[in-house]
């Protein structure tokens, strides 16, 4: 198993001096007169303080950018996103420029791969300090070869919000791709739990909304529809590169606002998301969904390629 890829952004948002990054490690000789904004480190050599707030309170964001055979098709649509949750988060502006570049190093730096996912990471940084902190690690993602063709059992779950919480409660921080992932993880934990595999959240007022790793995607006849990001959900990178795909086939594509009941009656549902793509869910609280095989497998060589 190759060693994953390691730099830390030593600067990582617009106005900030590099080196001044709550982010340790030695940045590598320059003949400027400033060291540079990003280093490649050792992996397997400490880096993060334990007082990081991005560990103590998981206060931060990510996002996990797919590289298919070297290329990054969704780079960018990453990017936006990125610099949409730091201001969610009330975090400092990401400095889109370093980022593109120390993302650019990392994936040159990796043994080529098949696919290799590349996580970027920005936290609040060292308590009471005020200096961000930022690293990036690229290593091979996970084979999901199989769940793309067999498929996954999903299981509904209200999430315990109203589907209008974005705008009545902005503080909940929906939309955000934040590191608190706690609730995420057990909600998975509960599916297994009731013999499924993953879940699709569902507002407590009865509106679709996301699954706890992926955007949801339902077929209707010939048009395909997507819940609405105005329900506070994370807009899908994947899910627009699926659209725009299914438009070139001809089918229409739209998002809007679901109602659970909704779900059952899809001719067909996917969980798309960046590493795993397409996955078709074959079976939804306990009821056998049906498949469009062909589809997915058009859609998963798309979404490896785009």
């Amino acid at each position: 198993m190759s060693v994953p890829v390691l730099i830390l952004v030593t600067r990582p948002v617009v106005g900030e001096p590099a080196g001044s990054s709550g982010s340790p490690g030695r940045p590598s000789e320059s003949t400027d007169a400033r060291p540079a904004p990003f280093v490649q480190a050792d992996p397997t050599l400490p880096h993060l303080s334990v007082l990081d707030l991005g560990v103590t309170r998981g206060d931060g964001e990510f996002e996990t950018v797919m590289v298919s055979q070297g290329a990054a098709p969704a780079i960018d649509a990453h990017l936006d996103r990125f610099a949409a949750s730091a201001r969610l988060l009330d975090l400092p502006e990401p400095d889109r420029a370093v980022w593109r570049a120390a993302f650019d190093a990392a994936v040159a730096a990796h043994p080529p791969v098949e696919l290799l996912a590349v996580k970027l990471v920005l936290t609040r940084g060292i308590e009471g300090k005020d200096t961000p902190t930022g690293w990036i690690v690229a290593q091979p993602g996970r084979d999901f070869s199989r769940e793309r063709v067999e498929g996954v059992r999903v299981v509904t779950l209200d999430r315990g919000y109203r589907h209008d919480v974005a705008t009545t409660s902005p503080w909940l921080l929906q939309g955000a791709k934040t590191l608190s992932y706690a609730v995420n993880t057990a909600a998975i934990r509960e599916a297994k739990r009731r013999g499924a595999d993953d879940v699709i959240f569902t507002s407590s007022d009865g509106f679709v909304l996301e699954a706890p790793t992926a955007s949801v995607l339902l077929r209707e006849g010939d048009r395909f529809v997507t819940p609405s990001a105005e329900l506070g959900i994370l807009p899908g990178t994947t899910q627009r590169r699926a659209f725009a795909l299914l438009e070139e086939l001809g089918y229409e594509t739209g998002a809007k606002r679901l109602r659970s009941s909704e779900l059952g009656r899809a001719d067909a549902l996917w969980l798309v998301s960046s590493i795993r793509r397409a996955v078709p869910v074959v079976e939804l609280d306990g009821v056998a969904k049906c498949v469009d095989r062909e589809l997915t497998a058009r859609l998963n060589e798309y979404l490896g390629e785009h």
